[in-house]
């Protein structure tokens, strides 16, 4: 879906002004800078942790998942302290920043309703509102709408972005499907979960690790944004690959050459894969591994590289988890947290991180916790809102886009956010391990290629691009002298209870 965003003059309203002056805030007050001067130094010895887990789940802003994260803590007895989520969450006093009006902004004009596209209307305000509905239909966050969002009027970005344009991109894309959303005015873009909606993931992250600076590496959709979380690069791709296979070295490549173990752990509920769950051939097409030429190797290579979810949990259970695991989303079984992409698919949220919870409290409970680390992220944010703009980021290669289709965003016309030098969009972080800091916020600017940071800066391996070369190393989250959590916490069960709708909001 092509979005036609040509400069259409118009005079943008006192939000604009208002986001705009907080969008290139790239920190928090009293923010480290990354892995160099003014960063968080490391905590003791980072060879104490020797099982590194990652997952990302599917398409879920920072905002949209923890911006009411404050107004938790202050209903159940956390600290407050600096923490950059939705304004009007956050105290009237204390630690910056401080509460503010609730995010507005400019939705679809009324007198053009569809089948006519969203016309922007800057006089018809969509403010941020709690989601009702653990279901929510799909924004988009691919190339288009993802620029779009920076700006409708400079989706190039030559000025700084103002971040209007999320309900206008929701709102056309919601109309121009077939058949269209029941949310044709972009209003789902807006809404958020709260500690009632997610209280597993809120517990987590305020008992543990999380950072509200924390980026998507690219402004476009999920395959190539875990492209770069597999590789630091997608070599040009903005798309998903129509043909072949990505060159690039793998992370799991480094590991293999280092004699350092590793395994990606798949979900095959749903999938083809359910009738023979042990055949790697068919395991590897449901990683994002099989992108890679890499991937096409492992079945015939390293074929006990590539395993389904019950080898996690007997991993977990019998001590033999490997020193890096990748976890791959449940997608088929619909538990990976994207949003609805048709009105007959309902994916909770909370059944999500429900499945996530099973796969964390696991190795809580297990012998291999004691010297483990567990990274919660999403792809991307999906088209929900985020009042942070995209960072500036290092190129991986020097490679431009190479894939733009004909009246995409950037090829009429470029500007600084056409390339691979800018972030994506916020997205969720939690850091779980028993070297974990305490209730610690992270305001080091970084994109989710860090974890292959931490993996390189743990077994002594070289960056794979420029991007992971350029990331903190997430040491500044781990006490590894006075391990916070040797004896891990209690979690909440996570809430399932809650309704799961589509045709109306909130």
């Amino acid at each position: 879906m092509v979005i036609k965003a040509v400069c259409r003059l118009i005079c943008f309203t006192s939000v604009a002004l208002l986001l705009s002056s907080c969008a290139f805030i790239s920190k928090a007050p009293g923010s480290g800078g990354g892995s160099g001067p003014g960063a968080p130094g490391p905590t003791g010895d980072v060879t104490k942790l020797n099982h590194i887990v990652f997952l990302a789940q599917e398409n879920r802003s920072f905002d949209s998942y923890f911006g009411a994260l404050r107004d938790y803590w202050a209903k159940s007895g956390y600290k407050d302290q600096s923490f950059d989520g939705l304004p009007q969450f956050n105290p009237a006093s204390g630690a910056s920043p401080l509460n503010g009006p609730a995010p507005s902004l400019p939705g679809c004009d009324p007198s053009a309703p569809p089948p006519s596209d969203c016309v922007f209307d800057p006089n018809n305000p969509v403010t941020s509102f709690h989601f009702q509905s653990e279901c929510v239909e799909n924004p988009s966050p691919s190339w288009d709408e993802a620029h779009v969002d920076w700006d409708y009027s400079d989706p190039v970005g030559n000025s700084a972005a103002t971040l209007n344009g999320f309900v206008h991109t929701a709102a056309h894309d919601a109309r121009t499907i077939n058949p269209p959303y029941s949310d044709t005015d972009g209003l789902r873009a807006m809404g958020y979960y709260d500690g009632d909606d997610l209280n597993y993931y809120y517990f987590m992250a305020s008992n543990f690790g999380t950072s509200d600076r924390w980026f998507q590496p690219l402004m476009s959709r999920s395959q190539p944004n875990r492209e770069f979380l597999d590789a630091a690069t997608t070599q040009g791709h903005v798309y998903p690959l129509s043909s072949g296979y990505l060159n690039a070295k793998t992370i799991f490549e480094e590991l293999q050459d280092a004699g350092i173990t590793w395994k990606i752990y798949v979900d095959t509920d749903g999938t083809q894969c359910q009738n023979d769950v042990n055949d790697p051939v068919c395991l590897v097409k449901l990683s994002y591994i099989h992108n890679f030429v890499f991937g096409q190797s492992i079945p015939s290579k390293y074929p006990k590289n590539i395993a389904n979810m019950t080898d996690y949990f007997n991993d977990v259970k019998n001590g033999t988890l490997p020193q890096v695991a990748q976890i791959e989303p449940a997608t088929s079984a619909h538990l990976d947290e994207h949003p609805a992409d048709t009105d007959t698919q309902r994916n909770s949220v909370q059944k999500g991180a429900a499945y996530v919870a099973t796969l964390i409290n696991a190795l809580m409970k297990s012998s291999s916790w004691k010297d483990s680390a567990f990274l919660l992220t999403w792809d991307e944010n999906g088209g929900f809102y985020d009042h942070v703009s995209p960072q500036p980021a290092a190129s991986p290669d020097g490679i431009q886009p190479v894939d733009l289709r004909p009246g995409d965003v950037c090829t009429t016309t470029t500007g600084p956010n056409c390339d691979f030098t800018y972030t994506g969009y916020r997205v969720p972080l939690i850091v779980v391990s028993p070297f974990a800091k305490k209730n610690y916020v992270s305001h080091t600017v970084a994109d989710y290629t860090a974890i292959l940071k931490l993996i390189e800066t743990r077994f002594k391996l070289p960056a794979l691009t420029q991007r992971d070369g350029a990331q903190m190393d997430m040491t500044e989250f781990f006490d590894f002298n006075n391990p916070p959590w040797t004896t891990p916490p209690s979690p909440p069960a996570q809430n399932t209870g809650g309704a799961c709708y589509l045709d109306h909001l909130p």
